[in-house]
């Protein structure tokens, strides 16, 4: 199982116990948690734009040789 469904998961059930013992959630404001979603979505862009980078400037073309007939030595 991923770690992201895992930590999902959890927060569920943490959620769920919160609300059956009704106390209040010590999380931020809702603005607060836009603002990190948008940082990690930043960050996996970022991620993913340097992966491509450095994997298209490691290509390297090799030429493809084929053996000649009837040539012996």
């Amino acid at each position: 199982m991923s770690t992201g469904l895992i930590s999902l998961a959890a927060g569920v059930l943490i959620g769920l116990m919160y609300a059956v013992l009704k106390v209040r959630s010590p999380a931020p404001p809702a603005l607060a948690l836009i603002g990190l979603l948008g940082m990690l979505a930043g960050e996996q862009a970022t991620r993913h734009l340097l992966s491509r980078d450095t994997a298209a400037s490691a290509q390297v073309t090799v030429p493809h040789v084929t053996p000649q007939k009837g040539a012996s030595s």
